[in-house]
């Protein structure tokens, strides 16, 4: 079954090279709009799934995996900063502080009829940071198109204290969990290529 990565994300692309699974990528055309009184798992959950449809539709023999990862901090999502002074902002407000990151995947297959929703959270403590920690952080230009403005792959790792969980969620595609669903809903072996 070909395989379908319905996002253009560098870093989701690159996990999935990283272990050799086969597969396309087609860009979703979403708008990815958090809806009022939406909890944080469905505000992911969600928009994987519109993700993976938007991009099923048009592939209906493939399997298609859609991911949105948020990050969290006080039951607020924060995504990317509009500019330097919103990811100073967020990254003030995360210093010495713990943090979720939560990515939703969505597993589609409309020949099988098959549709597969689940969810992945890590925890995040960040260091103690000072101004001029933040504003060399703010100064690599890492933190603009990232969601809670920064990268933890990147030199947004020298901010992190402890991770709890998934690193790769982390990053935005938590592969074990991708690798179980595929394997138990579509008998899929990442561990073949895919």
């Amino acid at each position: 079954m070909n395989i379908i990565l319905a996002s253009a994300s560098p870093r989701r692309k690159e996990i999935l090279e990283n272990i050799n699974v086969k597969f396309d990528i087609v860009k979703s055309d979403i708008d990815e709009v958090i809806l009022e009184d939406e909890l944080p798992p469905q505000v992911v959950m969600r928009l994987a799934f519109e993700k993976s449809m938007d991009v099923a539709k048009s592939n209906q023999e493939s399997l298609v995996i859609g991911a949105d990862t948020i990050v969290v901090f006080n039951n607020k999502v924060l995504g990317k900063p509009k500019d330097k002074e919103d990811a100073r902002n967020t990254i003030r407000l995360l210093s010495g502080n713990t943090h979720e990151v939560i990515t939703g995947i969505s597993l589609i297959n409309l020949s099988a009829n098959k549709k597969i929703i689940d969810y992945v959270v890590s925890r995040v403590k960040f260091k103690d940071l000072s101004e001029y920690d933040i504003n060399d952080y703010i100064n690599t230009g890492e933190s603009l198109d990232k969601a809670g403005a920064y990268g933890i792959q990147g030199y947004g790792s020298l901010l992190i204290e402890e991770i709890q969980g998934d690193y790769f969620n982390i990053v935005g595609l938590p592969i074990s969990k991708l690798s179980d669903l595929v394997k138990k809903n579509f008998d899929i072996n990442f561990f073949y290529g895919g």
